[in-house]
């Protein structure tokens, strides 16, 4: 099977998820860090999601799920244990053009929840396409092993290093050149860190220029 990666972006969009038992937690809490507006319907639910709703973080309606209860959402994902109640969720979904996933049941799936290392806003996401989840974990775990523990704070720091650069220099090879370097290079949030200080010289050499084509070295 082959699968479209792609990592969405679904701050404020609305996600349900039908079943709130352990099979729905760890899929609620990937929506939640993704900023994720959760609606869950299920006739009961495991603490973990009750402390949940109680503190306004997820929406729960204690009660089966009914059609209809898809309309407005973007993504769901069904995990009750009752196949026949899932399959109606993804016949639901699919009339209604909304991403669904079922799971542990790939035949009735739009997409799968990867497994995922995370540092900060690095993440490494590992998909078998439902072939072997236990592989997926495998392997995160042996990613996770020897992913260093900062990588998110260096991560952090590429980034605004990065957008130093895009205001500093024009759109060329040269600029794409240094922004490689840089991603193999110590990165810090010093305003004398090595990379820092080889970037400003790199852009000595390799001016931004404005709309008239005149470099922004000449204009100051």
């Amino acid at each position: 099977m082959s699968l479209f990666p792609i990592f969405l972006k679904l701050a404020a969009r609305p996600c349900t998820v039908i079943g709130a038992g352990h099979l729905a937690e760890s899929k609620i809490e990937s929506l939640r860090a993704a900023n994720a507006e959760i609606t869950v319907i299920a006739p009961e639910a495991s603490e973990r999601i009750r402390s949940l709703a109680a503190a306004g973080e997820i929406q729960y309606h204690q009660r089966p799920y009914a059609e209809g209860d898809l309309t407005g959402s973007f993504l769901v994902v069904a995990a009750t244990n009752v196949p026949a109640v899932n399959r109606a969720v993804f016949r639901e979904a699919t009339e209604k053009g909304v991403l669904c996933n079922a799971v542990d049941d790939p035949p009735f799936c739009d997409f799968y929840f990867p497994s995922v290392v995370r540092r900060g806003d690095l993440q490494i996401a590992i998909s078998t396409a439902g072939a072997s989840p236990a592989l997926a974990q495998k392997l995160r775990k042996e990613i996770n092993a020897q992913l260093p523990l900062d990588a998110g704070e260096w991560l952090t720091d590429l980034g605004n290093l990065r957008r130093e650069v895009v205001a500093a220099e024009p759109l060329n090879d040269e600029r794409r050149w240094l922004l490689h370097q840089l991603a193999e290079r110590e990165v810090c949030g010093y305003d004398n860190c090595p990379s820092r200080l080889l970037a400003r010289e790199h852009a000595k050499l390799n001016p931004a220029r404005d709309s008239a084509g005149d470099s922004s070295k000449d204009k100051a």
